[in-house]
């Protein structure tokens, strides 16, 4: 009985799908591509930042741990406004630091992904954390607080496109446009694709060993977001 209830459910479905395409195909149509494009300034930025833990002048007797240097960051990215669960640990290293010595003891790297808003604040935020603890830094992507809304915007310019186009192959023959009937999106609004780049500076500490300290190089350009749409209308 239950195969025959799900065969039937099937069956239904399947001319259900026909009816609806013998439907479209029936009528009279034109189809044509809307487009539409639009530039705008992410104002949201994703930082990856690496701590590591070192020695004070070389001397393995005065470490500086990882929670020493890992609270300098969040309390300056909870200075510039990083709300909490924006300051995640992505990943977590050990390594050796003088490789010749037996027993050497390993030293801890984190790697920290921090949802930045207040991009003002971007320039002050490794002010108070110190600069030998810091591994590498770099952008991992951009977003838009507002990318719903540009998003739905540039689809309604999209169709709205595509009819203007299918309006003018009508009257090219005579024809006037009715209702839509297929509309395919083909839009991909994705900003962390585009990757910046960005620069490492090197200093020399007291010591005269190289310190590795990140600047990060950030200049936000606007970028281009575009849609693309198919669309089928009827002629009438």
């Amino acid at each position: 009985m239950k195969k025959l209830l799900t065969l039937a459910v099937l069956l239904g479905s399947i001319l259900m799908t026909n009816a609806q395409t013998n439907s479209i195909d029936s009528y009279r149509k034109v189809a044509t591509k809307g487009y539409a494009e639009k530039e705008v300034t992410p104002d949201i930025i994703y930082l990856s930042v690496s701590l590591k833990e070192f020695y004070m002048d070389g001397n393995v007797k005065k470490k500086v741990f990882i929670e020493t240097l890992e609270k300098q960051l969040y309390d300056a990215a909870m200075a510039i406004g990083v709300k909490k669960e924006d300051f995640t640990i992505q990943n977590i290293y050990s390594y050796n630091y003088d490789t010749k010595k037996k027993n050497n003891e390993l030293l801890q790297s984190r790697q920290y992904r921090i949802k930045v808003t207040n991009l003002n604040g971007l320039n002050s935020l490794f002010d108070n954390v110190d600069p030998r603890g810091i591994q590498s830094t770099s952008i991992s992507g951009y977003d838009h607080s507002q990318k719903k809304d540009i998003e739905k915007e540039l689809k309604t310019l999209a169709v709205k496109d595509a009819r203007a186009n299918a309006e003018i192959l009508a009257a090219a023959d005579g024809q006037g446009v009715g209702k839509v009937l297929v509309i395919n999106d083909n839009s991909s609004f994705n900003m962390g694709e585009l990757m910046p780049v960005t620069r490492t500076m090197y200093a020399k500490a007291a010591n005269d060993m190289a310190v590795e300290e990140s600047s990060l190089v950030i200049d936000i350009k606007p970028i281009k977001l575009t849609c693309y749409i198919d669309a089928v209308f009827e002629l009438k």
